[in-house]
């Protein structure tokens, strides 16, 4: 049946039982690709359905639909025109794994981050109202994503506006880890409105048999009830913001999927739908560990198993030196925003429960809590995802900056992380940080650094940003030095070339050092380790003996180390050529690492060729030859005049 399908108008032509084929068939479709290539399966799986079901009824592209988050959309790409590519999935220059308005006109967003889509899709139906049209705007949400306060912000907002929108709740119990909180609550409560709608209608029917006294029965019955439906079922809740609550309804169900959706196209104001799904729908192994198959390498299709070992990676060593801490320092919290196992928290949250907090996906929350428990006096360890902690910047800056409150902000899967592309490379953190006052910058190079870092930051009494990217170390370094306040580490000594990196590029330098070694160039290696405070009277040391002084980091050049350096040089006067080597100002699209590091040249080979060229230009200039490079340069740029 997919082979019928291209376009939504050829979905709309199928039956019903048509469209059940269909849906086996995008799960298979899906399940074959994803054991492939990597991606979200356990979301996509739970949405088959619904998707089939929102392209059937509502008029797209002309009706726009907002993925919050996105990542669930891989039956939407095959449903407008893009099954053909899906084997390219999450590859450098192939279809992203979410919605890119570059993609196609059916995706109305960029979306990668929670929590957003119901502000997007307001601003998109006021605009309509404001222009007169009459399209539908449907904002898709999932029950994690609405545990974010944007989220909330823009319930507020639409239930008081009479817009004319749709919002989608799809409640599958799930975000990336289990869904915690009071709308967690809430929800559970709304899935009991099936059970007591189905025992109302049965009990009314069976009163209302009673002789005499069965109509006055129900009658008073029916007083209590309205009382009693304020804390049955809180609908209510959504009802009095201003929304039209219909269901909740299975989501697999795709015969009332359709009915409710046409109920809700035809009708006027703001309308929530409640729909129940479930996550890894028809694969056994996503359904029994959705957690798992949230986001997953390539697995065998067959037995679910991953393909390929997995390594010890940052989160596990950081996990593992943070339960340690814990056990000897009572005031160690951790904080965690639906992150629990992809930030290394699970085994500090069974041996301290009492000292661990998920706050679902709120990381504004969970800063804002962290700086409440540090000036009670706790040491509150916050782990996030790098793209994840610019949610929070304002909290940064007021709650904990300002104050100087000793929180230490863990920025995990820091750098390029890869295949998911723009919305979650880590290459913002070590900037917008940079320019917070009263903030420690620390990066290690190696697990055991890390360690070393993680128990100096919980002891150092101030707000500490200690960033460390995702997946395994590149070196295990055989020299450990004490980790000092703003110290750097020089790791050798050389001469013409000195090489200054940070976090995971400082195992870049050391190959590179190898490289040059090779050419007959020694050159110093320097580990950083602190990005803020700056260690400036050794780096101005090696920096002075040096004519090329060359930056490596995993983020942006732009107020990262690259610029400390160049401000350094700049500052002290010194002659010294200062190269970054970083990613530029830009926002750097999917890939695997290594074909994101060969595009921005960053390999250890093309690094190694960029500096010799950079010295040989030096030493034409030297040699008084430098006017004709720059001759030459204007040659191959515009026409010479003659006259010149």
């Amino acid at each position: 049946m997919l082979e019928k399908v291209n376009y939504p108008e050829d979905l709309r032509k199928l039956n019903l039982e048509e469209k059940k084929q269909l849906a086996k068939d995008l799960r298979e479709k899906i399940i074959e690709t994803v054991s492939n290539t990597g991606g979200h399966l356990a979301s996509n799986l739970g949405v088959v359905e619904l998707t089939i079901a929102l392209h059937s009824v509502f008029n797209t592209p002309m009706d726009k639909i907002v993925w919050d988050v996105g990542h669930q959309t891989y039956v939407h790409k095959m449903l407008t025109g893009r099954k053909g590519k899906l084997e390219t999935l999450r590859q450098m220059d192939g279809l992203a794994g979410f919605p890119k308005v570059s993609e196609s006109i059916y995706d109305t967003f960029n979306t990668g981050h929670s929590s957003t889509s119901i502000s997007i899709a307001l601003g998109m139906a006021r605009a309509q109202e404001i222009k007169g049209e009459k399209s539908k705007v449907v904002a898709v949400i999932g029950d994690g994503a609405l545990t974010g306060g944007m989220a909330l912000e823009a319930l507020n907002d639409v239930g008081s506006s009479n817009t004319n929108m749709v919002v989608i709740l799809n409640d599958n119990e799930m975000s990336i880890s289990r869904n915690v909180g009071g709308i967690s609550l809430l929800l559970s409560k709304l899935r009991t409105k099936g059970l007591y709608t189905n025992f109302n209608i049965k009990g009314k029917k069976t009163i209302n048999k009673i002789p005499f006294v069965g109509k006055r029965v129900v009658k008073l019955v029916q007083k209590a009830k309205r009382g009693i439906k304020q804390l049955v079922i809180p609908k209510m809740y959504f009802e009095d913001i201003g929304f039209r609550y219909l269901g909740p309804i299975n989501g697999h169900d795709l015969g009332k999927l359709e009915d409710i959706f046409q109920i809700a196209k035809e009708q006027e104001g703001p309308i929530l739908i409640h729909v129940l799904t479930k996550k890894g729908k028809g694969y056994k192994p996503a359904e029994d560990n959705p957690d798992v198959f949230h986001s997953t390498s390539k697995f065998d299709k067959l037995t679910g198993e991953k393909i390929g070992k997995k390594k010890f990676d940052y989160s596990k060593v950081f996990g593992e030196k943070l339960v340690n801490l814990a056990k000897t320092n009572k005031n160690i919290v951790a904080i965690t925003a639906a992150m629990t196992d992809g930030t290394g928290l699970r085994e500090f949250a069974n041996q301290f429960p009492e000292r661990f907090f998920d706050v679902g996906i709120a990381e504004q929350h969970a800063v804002g809590l962290a700086a409440g428990l540090s000036k009670s006096g706790m040491v509150p360890v916050v782990p996030m995802y790098s793209s994840f902690i610019q949610r929070a910047f304002d909290q940064l800056v007021h709650d904990v900056a300002i104050l100087n409150l000793p929180i230490v902000i863990c920025s995990d899967r820091s750098g390029i992380v890869g295949n998911d592309g723009e919305t979650h490379q880590g290459l913002l953190d070590m900037a917008f940080t940079n320019i917070i006052p009263n903030f420690t910058i620390m990066a290690p190079k190696d697990f055991t650094e890390l360690k070393a870092m993680l128990e100096f930051a919980v002891n150092l009494k101030k707000p500490v940003l200690l960033r460390y990217p995702r997946g395994g170390e590149q070196i295990a370094f055989e020299r450990q030095e004490e980790i000092k306040f703003g110290k750097c580490e020089v790791l050798q000594k050389g001469k013409e070339v000195c090489l200054v990196g940070i976090g995971k590029f400082v195992a870049k330098a050391y190959q590179v050092a190898k490289g040059l070694k090779e050419e007959g160039i020694e050159a110093t290696v320097i580990n950083a380790r602190f990005l803020k405070p700056l260690d400036e009277f050794v780096l101005l040391e090696w920096m002075k003996k040096a004519r090329i002084v060359v930056t490596l980091e995993d983020g942006t050049t732009k107020c990262g180390l690259g610029t400390e350096i160049e401000r350094l040089a700049f500052t002290h006067k010194l002659s010294t050529e200062v190269v970054k080597m970083g990613y530029p100002d830009e926002f750097v699209k999917q890939g695997t690492c290594e074909e994101i590091e060969e595009k921005y040249g960053l390999t250890e080979e093309k690094m190694v060729e960029e500096i010799l060229k950079i010295k040989e230009e030096l030493e034409e200039h030297r040699r008084g030859n430098g006017w004709l490079k720059i001759l030459e340069k204007k040659k191959q740029n515009k026409p010479m005049n003659e006259s010149c």
